[in-house]
């Protein structure tokens, strides 16, 4: 993620970058290549008062398990600005975690995510082809270039490149980046994503259950796709939602989400929505200190072999 760049700078770099080859661009690249690295480089944005950090980081830990990188404060904008930033590393989901001491410089603050690119040039030209907009122009960090960019729908996302190729642990399941577009967008937005990602459409579903969106009385349209980034689902609705859907920019998959939600429970975090099963898993929302709200998710056992490709 972005802003993230820093903190790996510090603390991710002496950890697992201190004996990684730099990257540099490969002339032989065929020029078509794909920018997408993997799954595990895709960090979820989250930004509390400085007051939230340590709450919400012990809070996340407890949660997923994992372990933080260790927190630093640094300009991560390219503005002048100053904040807290450290890695939140998990078996289900990595957090790029702010507490900024400024004011946040626009547009910070709105991208939902960061996925590292193989080549930022590269990644930037692709994004444009396939319908982003450039919102905030590739910018230095100490250990790389970060750029955001504009989806159809408002959907804001920041691209990241390292000079030292970082090397995080897969997941033990990918999260899920949660999307919520009009039906006016919906086929932009996905169009765009799925020839920028090289992604592809696993499941859509015209009718899906309403009680996904709070909406026990409705349907609306759900797409899930796949690609070298991650997963994603695409929730298209008419934005006639209860609180607190469309909060959340990320689904957790867990192998347990009764044992997940105690532990959340204990260290501070507050079930927002009570577990509803739909789609061949179980789901709650929960909301952690600082504010951040997550849906979390496990399969049932059908499911979960076909997830595993059993």
């Amino acid at each position: 993620m972005k802003p993230t760049r820093i903190l790996a700078l510090f603390a991710l770099a002496a950890a697992v970058a201190t004996s990684t080859p730099a990257i540099a661009k490969d002339a032989t690249k065929p020029r078509d290549a794909a920018v997408a690295v993997a799954p595990q480089y895709d960090t979820t944005h989250v930004y509390v008062t400085p007051d939230d950090v340590d709450k919400f980081a012990a809070s996340f830990l407890a949660t997923f398990g994992g372990k933080s990188t260790k927190q630093v404060v640094a300009t991560v904008t390219p503005t002048p600005s100053s904040t807290t930033s450290q890695l939140l590393q998990t078996p289900a989901g990595t957090v790029s975690l702010f507490g900024f001491k400024t004011p946040i410089p626009y547009p910070f603050g709105a991208e939902r995510n960061g996925y590292l690119v193989a080549d930022m040039d590269e990644a930037i030209k692709a994004a444009r082809a396939a319908g982003a907009d450039v919102i905030v122009s590739t910018f230095p960090d100490p250990i790389g270039r970060d750029a955001v960019v504009q989806w159809p729908g408002g959907v804001n996302m920041q691209l990241y490149w390292h000079t030292t190729k970082p090397d995080y642990a897969p997941f033990e399941r990918i999260p899920e980046n949660r999307v919520y577009v009009s039906p006016d967008k919906a086929a932009a937005f996905t169009r765009g994503f799925l020839a920028f990602s090289r992604g592809k459409i696993v499941s859509d579903d015209a009718k899906a259950p309403g009680v996904e969106i709070g909406r026990t009385d409705a349907t609306y349209k759900r797409i899930r796709i796949e690609s070298a980034f991650g997963k994603m689902v695409v929730l298209v609705t008419d934005g006639h939602l209860p609180y607190p859907y469309g909060r959340e920019t990320t689904g957790y998959e867990v192998a347990d989400l009764a044992a997940t939600l105690a532990k959340a429970k204990e260290t501070g975090a507050t079930v927002l929505v009570e577990p509803y099963t739909s789609d061949g898993r179980s789901a709650a929302f929960v909301m952690f200190p600082g504010g951040y709200i997550a849906e979390i998710h496990s399969l049932a056992e059908k499911s979960a072999a076909r997830a595993a490709g059993k």
